[in-house]
């Protein structure tokens, strides 16, 4: 705390609380309202306020949040949350209500912090950036204070991306941190475990680290159907089959929520509906070209993209986060009900999800029962406003908010909603049940309480052993073995004796850094491995492949390349070289289900991994752990199957001869992998 707000909280508690309290006691004006919510049994709560007075009635704490010497109604914790919401909602001028719809990546200072809570009255934020856990509390802290200290004490909600998963490279949306906390393999790893008990323990590891460093909501996770192989977000999700998913994401939402939103939460805003996977030619929708979602199968809509997010609906997810994309009419057969068809010849509105009021409301609301707020994707408003280009930043309010929008993400200016209520295209009671929506998580979550956290606990939660172990376990889990037909692994002390051991990298410009690792890597695990430097010494190598998909940004008739070569940072001839030369372990890393034909046949083992742990990967291929990790994603035959996929359909569901098939006969699909007991 700082010495400013002590000396705050010293003279103006020093008087008041002992004035308050004497004044509920004896019945005088300042009575608190009766007790009988907390005849139900409600307990007390921890309070804790930094900068505004305390009232204390008997033993029961509350926060005089707007210092005005007497417990309001959205004060008292003993009421319901919707009795807090419906008083705390009429005492807020129009443009708090506009700022608190609004959530933005955080500000580097203090300052910008001020000016967004005092004078944009925002207060949802994105945290970007990749500190340890303590000094995330430790700036929590600090900006919980800032938003105590405004008119009526409402509190932050801090967000991030996911932070617990070993990343190829970070990126935007997906995860933009890691290695502060429990480390775990990519998510598409969780998925190939298979064990869906160890993901629950995932998630409420991960919900106890993020919250004791003071991040109550997560822009997580993408339970999204993969359906098309060169969609570049595949890495984000839990692989392409709609009932793992489902499954999956119940057990996230439970995990990190819990059965209901509590002090102890973690709020899950479940991407991206109603599925970022089925777009054309797997082209990014961040950029124009790759804008428009299409469902050229009938029926693939409500059987592979809406599963998971169904599960996750019913198991109570706070909040949903719509997609970027323009959905086809002309490039999609049926999906939908007549009900909710846009018009009498018109399946879907062509306009973004965060304006599309038939997926928002219809569906998602109407038909799926989804009671919880959307949010939606960053930029919206600006780039990635399509279908809605030639509307004025009022009209896209106005838009978004009669579609069922209640939050606009990345944006740090609200001034655009204020002038739409000020231009009537937007009355201020239509932004009450987006405020109430967001009022009721903040209420649930405990913020209005106790914002605080305790930094060095969080330090301790983030570098526990017992949670890295689970971690771990998951790890090797994960790992996958597709091929080992010649007894190549596991690498016994036997074979390993004999083995002088060749090591290469390829992950295009990161290769030789990436070589140098591993190679320290084994030297430090396994010091028993004898590794040259050439192939000419070698009887044996291990190649790894970490390739990148390669997108040309030109439009949309260019696809994603997931053909293993120069463009995804492959040198394929080399790769051959080597298999053909020495017996060779061939370690794939699967972000996308790589197009592999050229390269798998000639290796003597093929391992599967999803950003996994080098020291688990290791331990596998050493057969200290017997491999049980299982494909999440079917593997194209070639090329051509690629350009002839359905990209609102599953590998494993496509109607002609898509999986790839090795050599001893046993194909890639979703669910395949072996252990050493099985050639």
């Amino acid at each position: 705390m700082s010495s400013k707000s002590k000396r705050l909280r010293k003279l103006v508690m020093g008087s008041l609380v002992t004035t308050i309290a004497a004044a509920s006691i004896a019945g005088g004006a300042l009575a608190a309202p009766p007790d009988h919510s907390n005849a139900g049994g409600k307990k007390s709560p921890s309070v804790e306020a930094r900068v505004k007075p305390i009232i204390k009635i008997g033993q029961r704490e509350f926060k005089d949040l707007n210092a005005n010497g007497k417990l309001d109604r959205y004060e008292d914790w003993r009421l319901s949350t919707e009795k807090r919401v419906e008083d705390l909602l009429p005492r807020m001028s129009m443009e708090e209500k506009a700022g608190i719809m609004q959530i933005t990546s955080l500000g580097s200072t203090a300052d910008i912090v001020k000016d967004y809570v005092n004078n944009r009255h925002i207060r949802f934020m994105i945290i970007r950036d990749n500190l340890t856990a303590e000094k995330l509390a430790e700036r929590a802290n600090s900006y919980q204070e800032i938003a105590e200290a405004s008119s009526l004490g409402i509190p932050l909600v801090l967000t991030s991306n996911p932070r617990n998963h070993i990343n190829e490279q970070n990126q935007f949306g997906i995860s933009e941190a890691s290695g502060q906390f429990s480390s775990w393999p990519g998510t598409l790893g969780l998925a190939a475990t298979g064990d869906i008990d160890l993901i629950r323990d995932f998630a409420e590891i991960a919900r106890d680290e993020w919250r004791a460093s003071g991040i109550q909501k997560a822009y997580a996770y993408q339970i999204e159907t993969a359906t098309e192989p060169r969609w570049r977000r595949i890495s984000g999700t839990f692989g392409e089959d709609p009932k793992l998913n489902a499954e999956i994401a119940r057990e996230l939402v439970l995990g990190f929520q819990g059965k209901e939103l509590s002090s102890q939460s973690v709020a899950q805003t479940i991407k991206h509906f109603p599925g970022d996977g089925a777009v054309l030619n797997g082209l990014d929708p961040h950029n124009d070209e790759g804008q428009y979602a299409i469902y050229p199968t009938e029926g693939s809509l409500y059987k592979y993209q809406l599963p998971p997010f169904q599960a996750a609906i019913d198991a109570g997810a706070s909040s949903v986060m719509s997609y970027y994309n323009l959905p086809k009419n002309d490039m999609s057969a049926v999906q939908l009900p007549k009900n909710l068809w846009y018009s009498d010849t018109q399946q879907f509105e062509e306009v973004a999800g965060a304006y599309n009021k038939k997926i928002i409301t219809d569906l998602l609301r109407g038909e799926m029962g989804f009671k919880g707020y959307v949010n939606s994707d960053s930029g919206v408003l600006t780039s990635m406003d399509y279908g809605v280009e030639n509307l004025t930043i009022e009209e896209k309010f106005a838009k978004a908010i009669d579609a069922g929008t209640n939050i606009f993400s990345d944006n740090n200016n609200p001034s655009g909603l204020i002038s739409a209520v000020n231009k009537g295209l937007v009355k201020e009671k239509d932004l009450n049940p987006s405020v109430a929506l967001l009022l009721t998580e903040m209420f649930n979550l405990g913020m209005f309480e106790d914002p605080y956290t305790d930094p060095a606990k969080a330090q301790a939660l983030a570098d526990s052993p017992e949670s890295q172990a689970r971690a771990d376990e998951a790890h090797l889990k994960s790992v996958t073995l597709l091929r080992n037909n010649e007894n190549m692994l596991p690498l016994t002390d036997a074979k390993i004796a004999s083995t002088k051991l060749y090591v290469q990298v390829f992950a295009g410009n990161n290769s030789a850094a990436r070589t140098t690792a591993l190679k320290e890597l084994i030297a430090k695990e396994d010091p028993s491995v004898t590794i040259v430097n050439t192939l000419e010494e070698a009887n044996a190598a291990l190649v790894m492949l970490r390739p990148t998909a390669f997108e040309n940004k030109v439009d949309v008739h260019t696809p994603v390349d997931i053909k293993l070569g120069t463009n995804t940072g492959i040198d394929v001839n080399r790769v051959i070289e080597i298999e053909k030369k020495v017996p060779t372990t061939l370690v794939i890393n699967l972000n996308n289900p790589w197009v592999m034909d050229e390269v798998e046949p000639h290796a003597a083992a093929v391992v599967a991994t999803y950003n996994v742990s080098g020291e688990a990967l290791l331990d596998v291929l050493r057969g200290r752990f017997n491999p049980t990790g299982k494909l999440p994603i079917t593997i194209p035959a070639n090329q051509e199957a690629v350009d002839k996929n359905a990209s609102d359909v599953p590998g494993y569901a496509e109607k002609f001869d898509y999986t790839y098939t090795n050599e001893v006969g046993d194909d890639y699909t979703f669910g395949f992998g072996l252990g050493y007991d099985k050639k």
